[in-house]
């Protein structure tokens, strides 16, 4: 039996942990969208607000991490179930309350079929909000809790387990009283963020924020909006000033991954900010100062997006004061048996599965694999294996992406028998040209198979922009199987 005093306590615990809570609002009336986000904000919540489903999107995947989703049903264009539904293809666990006016029972049914957390019914009783919050958030509580315990020792040893990473962390800690630049480079799922993050926790600012965006989720006005914040009245559905990510990092550290994304105009206006530590929001005329360190990540190559044009030089040195290459997981495989310890312990826990058993077999076919997608791959492996209680689909796919291997090395060994029979009928720039085409072609293949032909992840994977993966998916005749 819990005393007076102890519910107290609780009670007070709450309100103080809603200071570390986001709510993301979705809907598309103004009045409402105001009048929520001032209520929520008077509560101690951190508040986004959308106008729409696609605004709700492009925030999500530009790496908006709100705790809770409050989403309306009736919205012209994309409606609520439908943002939900997309919501989900990405993200199953943020939770989402659904609102609407009239509570029909098939809407109801469905919202929660693809996954709400709760529903309910406009005009909102302040009361019955603040109680449905205070359900969710006391879940998130205990996940984070959970994933506070599992990921600590996966961000301050495991990932540190082998020679290369040992010497980044050295890196690391020889610039952590210092407000420099960095600039993290390699693969998709090496695990740029976790340095990143690392950088950030050994650092003079470890006690004040660490925000992420990233870079490539969110077209250019939208991106815009996000860094630098706007005034009311700047666009459309501007209701209120909203604080850009810039402010909300002030005296901590900004993370900004996918740099390579950012358009001309935002790299000059970065720099400006890099320069002089101030900017202007969308639609205003005072000038801003912030403090904030930057860290940035990226799986292109910068130095070579300075000599085609596409990234500004002087940004470029700019960011890159100390650089932090960071290897792929097939380079570093003594990590891979704690990294499976590390997520065998996590992940039980958070989806209460029980622990599974890994067979000589798997262990041994992780010592073989490639691991193209690096450490998030293997993450997402012992997720399947820890959801699924069997490691067969695992089996599966390693042997299907073997094969796969394989036939692109047969093709590739038999072009170059081709072009070695024709020995001085090709210029050699052609010859260099059919084998690159040929590689490229290959490797395109497989970053699709890997994502089953989700483009856009496909995109992040192989670091280049949507709009020209689908012209280099055009250009080689890949299509779905």
């Amino acid at each position: 039996m819990v005393s007076k005093r102890s519910r107290a306590g609780l009670v007070r615990s709450k309100h103080r942990s809603q200071k570390h809570f986001r709510v993301l609002v979705v809907d598309d009336s103004e009045m409402i969208r105001t009048y929520l986000a001032n209520l929520l904000e008077l509560k101690g919540y951190g508040v986004d607000t959308a106008e729409d489903g696609r605004r709700a999107l492009a925030l999500l995947e530009g790496g908006a991490s709100p705790d809770v989703v409050i989403l309306d049903v009736m919205m012209p264009g994309l409606d609520g179930l439908e943002t939900l539904r997309r919501v989900r293809e990405f993200d199953e666990e943020t939770p989402v309350v659904m609102l609407s006016v009239v509570g029909k029972a098939s809407t109801i049914v469905e919202a929660m079929t693809l996954g709400a957390a709760d529903f309910l019914n406009k005009p909102l009783e302040e009361d019955e909000l603040e109680r449905t919050l205070e359900r969710v958030l006391e879940k998130k509580i205990q996940e984070r809790e959970l994933e506070h315990e599992s990921i600590t020792p996966y961000r301050e040893g495991v990932v540190w387990a082998s020679p290369p990473m040992q010497r980044i962390h050295e890196l690391l800690v020889q610039v952590s009283d210092t407000d420099v630049t960095v600039l993290i480079g390699g693969e998709s799922g090496v695990g740029k963020e976790i340095v990143a993050r690392t950088a950030h926790e050994i650092s003079s600012r470890s006690n004040r924020a660490f925000v992420k965006v990233n870079c490539a989720a969110l077209p250019e006005d939208l991106l815009e909006s996000e860094l630098f914040g706007y005034e009311k009245g700047a666009f459309t559905g501007a209701a209120h000033r909203k604080q850009g990510k810039f402010e909300l990092a002030n005296r901590g550290t900004i993370f900004l991954d996918e740099i390579g994304e950012m358009s001309a105009s935002l790299q000059g206006k970065l720099l400006q900010v890099l320069q002089d530590g101030e900017f202007t929001r969308l639609g205003g005329n005072a000038d801003i100062r912030v403090d904030v360190r930057v860290i940035c990540a990226t799986n292109r190559k910068l130095e070579d997006m300075v000599r085609e044009g596409t990234f500004r030089e002087d940004l470029f040195f700019r960011l890159n004061v100390v650089n932090i290459p960071i290897p792929p997981l097939r380079e570093r495989k003594e990590e891979i048996p704690r990294l499976v310890e590390t997520f065998l312990r996590r992940y039980p826990a958070h989806y209460r599965k029980p622990i599974p058993r890994l067979s000589d077999r798997l262990l041994h076919s992780f010592e073989r694999y490639a691991f193209p997608g690096n450490v998030r791959e293997l993450e997402n492996m012992i997720k399947r294996i820890v959801v699924l209680g069997s490691e067969e689909p695992i089996l599966a796919d390693i042997r299907r992406e073997e094969r796969v291997t394989e036939r692109s090395c047969s093709a590739l060994r038999d072009l170059i028998d081709d072009v070695e029979a024709r020995a001085g009928e090709l210029p050699l720039r052609e010859v260099g040209r059919l084998v690159a085409q040929e590689a490229e072609r290959e490797t395109i293949g497989r970053a699709l198979e890997q994502t089953n032909w989700n483009r856009k992840q496909a995109a992040r994977m192989l670091g280049v922009s949507y709009k020209t993966l689908l012209q280099k998916i055009r250009g080689c005749g890949l299509e779905p199987h």
